[in-house]
């Protein structure tokens, strides 16, 4: 990275002078200090060509170092991207700190104070925070920010979901949210999402988070901010919110669930392991489960409650090996028919159980001997989805079925809140049908079951910003274990609404001998059998990324697993055919003659680039156990294949 070292260091100057946290100011300064260190006689004897004492070489080496850690730091300001602000926690403006969010709310409230010009009564914005390290101080700065001009500010009363924030921006009619999180990002990490809702956004995306071009207008204003010491902070005047909103949002989500005596009966005899991986998760989510009339749910007690270092696991995302491995554990030893493991703010839910075709011998008394796996995020969002498709043929008043009939009718006026205590807001939407959602790099199953249920189905860019503003939602999920089940109230991927109904399911196949592998037995028979895997790169050096996709646009492979390749499609510069109607986005699509689908982007949160791989194996509709168990076995296969394929073209 290049730079001119004395314009930077006179940059970091400025910046720790007006650094708010001295924690911070006093790490940038003594960065500074080390990256300032005399090194005239090292250079010289550098320059002299002659080998280096180990002195000069260690002397080099820091300065150098701390110098390339600053030119990081200074890179310019942290960017709304796929999940929001996002950064690991530190000093400088390309990091989450103190510094960066109080610009960060200020040009929030200066965008809200604009849009909102000469209406009365004042915006309103609900804050969040999770329990990583400086949530807390981070929604405290955001709150004094916005209280100071005039702002009403709701703070959540202590550390909880995300979701409940997302439901706290519709359910109290707020013009805006934010939540302080970093979802399943690695300890040292913390992150800022925004929600608009209100009266700033109506329709189908009122209460999600933003998009262009929010994000830009939003991210003008704080570009716009002086200085830290320019944005006036009150001491006080903000409202800390009590229990009332989160018993409001643990009741909507408990009517998604069949409360009957009966259904109540069936869930008392689900064993269940729930995980919350350190999170906040965890205690809403059994009350959730408790109050549908879940007993037998047990918490795997070394990660019961919130701890912002994750200690048990090497990465606190359900989707990375190990991380559910004290889940899985405990299932065994418990006999448990369901594990559901959420992750950090427990906006995503991994669902694990017992499949004895899937026993692998990597070892005795391991979960994978005994059979235990994790459903894939698009097992798991073709069963919910074609759980809701079939509440809505059924006309099932209640869950997902209601969440889709108030989309569908455009929701209530636009204001602040309607008599009972929904948001308003958006344009009557029309007849048409419901919409079932998924996004880009998700499975084609969920289309194929919105077809046959007479249903509508939508794809859309990845991300729940995007997910969340289809018209007539009733359903929507991506492949990273996100679902949205009651979009009436929570316009974001919920994990514990998704829990719920996922137990609920397992809970009703079990009282006829089944389990949620028969409902994906069944999808099989309908659609096909579906199976999907991913592959990625993590690279160091960040511009290997554009690189690597630009060598694989130059040369694609000819084949998929032995299937020749039909089409690529760069979905930057595709025809509008081409991207199904959707906003042009950095990514590619390769399919093959046998129905193979390959999808290449840039990860928007993490230094990767992502391959997500899908192929099809055509079923009978009269298939046997032992014809599914080959299916999939040929299915494996084939995976392995593309994988090893779009893993050459990567050159991985």
């Amino acid at each position: 990275m290049a730079y001119d070292w004395n314009e930077l260091s006179t940059r970091v100057t400025t910046w720790i002078e007006d650094d708010p946290d001295p924690a911070t100011a006093d790490e940038l300064a003594r960065l500074l200090e080390r990256a300032n260190a005399p090194v005239d006689d090292a250079l010289a004897a550098e320059r002299g060509g002659g080998p280096l004492s180990p002195t000069h070489q260690t002397q080099l080496t820091d300065v150098r170092g701390a110098r390339a850690d600053l030119a990081d730091r200074f890179t310019g300001l942290l960017q709304f991207g796929t999940a929001g602000l996002r950064g690991a926690i530190g000093g400088g403006p390309h990091r989450m700190n103190r510094a960066v969010v109080i610009r960060a709310a200020s040009g929030l409230a200066d965008y809200l104070l604009g849009e909102l010009d000469g209406l009365t009564p004042a915006p309103r914005v609900v804050v969040g925070y999770d329990a990583r390290h400086r949530s807390a101080d981070f929604a405290r700065d955001t709150a004094a920010v916005m209280t100071a001009v005039g702002i009403e500010v709701l703070l959540l009363p202590r550390p909880l979901p995300t979701p409940v924030l997302a439901f706290a921006v519709r359910h109290l009619g707020a013009d805006a949210g934010v939540m302080v999180t970093a979802s399943h990002n690695p300890p040292q990490d913390n992150g800022y999402k925004v929600y608009l809702g209100g009266r700033v956004v109506t329709g189908s995306g009122q209460g999600a988070q933003i998009v262009p071009p929010y994000d830009a207008a939003i991210a003008a204003e704080i570009a716009r901010v002086p200085s830290v010491v320019a944005v006036p902070r009150a001491e006080s005047g903000w409202t800390v919110l009590g229990d009332d909103v989160l018993d409001a949002y643990v009741s909507t989500v408990t009517a998604l669930a069949d409360l009957t005596e009966e259904a109540r009966e069936r869930a008392r005899h689900l064993k269940i392991v729930l995980t919350p991986l350190h999170g906040v998760g965890g205690e809403v989510a059994a009350r959730v489960l408790r109050e549908a009339g879940f007993r037998d749910v047990l918490l795997v007690p070394e990660q019961e409650w919130p701890d912002p270092d994750f200690p048990s696991v090497a990465f606190p995302n359900p989707e990375e090996p190990g991380a559910m491995d004290l889940a899985l554990g405990l299932a065994g030893d418990v006999g448990a028919d369901l594990v559901l493991a959420l992750d950090p703010d427990a906006d995503r839910c991994a669902v694990a159980l017992n499949d004895p075709t899937a026993r692998s011998h990597r070892g005795p008394d391991t979960a994978g001997a005994e059979g235990w796996r994790m459903l894939h995020g698009d097992e798991v969002g073709a069963v919910l989805g074609s759980l809701v498709a079939s509440r809505l043929a059924s006309g099932t008043p209640s869950g997902a079925t209601a969440g889709a009939s108030a989309v569908a009718d455009g929701g209530a006026a636009a204001g602040r809140t309607t008599d009972d205590g929904v948001p308003g807001g958006g344009a009557a939407a029309g007849t048409q049908a419901p919409a079932l959602a998924s996004s880009i790099v998700s499975s084609r199953l969920l289309a194929k079951v919105a077809r046959a249920a007479g249903l509508r189905h939508q794809p859309t860019l990845t991300g729940f910003k995007w997910l969340a503003r289809v018209d007539g939602l009733a359903f929507g999920y991506e492949e990273a274990l996100g679902y949205c089940v009651d979009p009436a109230h929570v316009r974001d991927k919920d994990g514990i609404s998704a829990a719920l109904l996922v137990a609920g399911l397992a809970a009703t196949l079990k009282a006829s001998g089944r389990t949620l592998l028969s409902v994906l037995d069944d999808l099989a028979r309908e659609h096909g059998l579906h199976l999907s895997d991913q592959v990625s790169a993590r690279f160091t050096d960040l511009d290997r990324i554009p690189a690597t996709m630009a060598a694989l646009r130059e040369h694609p492979p000819v084949t998929l697993a032995g299937s020749p390749v039909m089409e690529v499609v760069d979905l930057a510069t595709g025809t509008d055919a081409e991207r199904q109607g959707l906003p042009a986005t950095e990514g590619l699509r390769i399919t093959s003659q046998d129905g193979t689908r390959v999808v290449v982007r840039p990860s928007g949160t993490e230094p990767k680039v992502k391959c997500y791989l899908e192929v099809i194996v055509p079923v009978s509709r009269t298939a046997d156990a032992a014809a599914l168990v080959s299916a999939r076995k040929e299915a494996r296969a084939r995976l392995h294949a593309v994988a090893s394929d779009v893993s050459a073209a990567l050159g991985i």
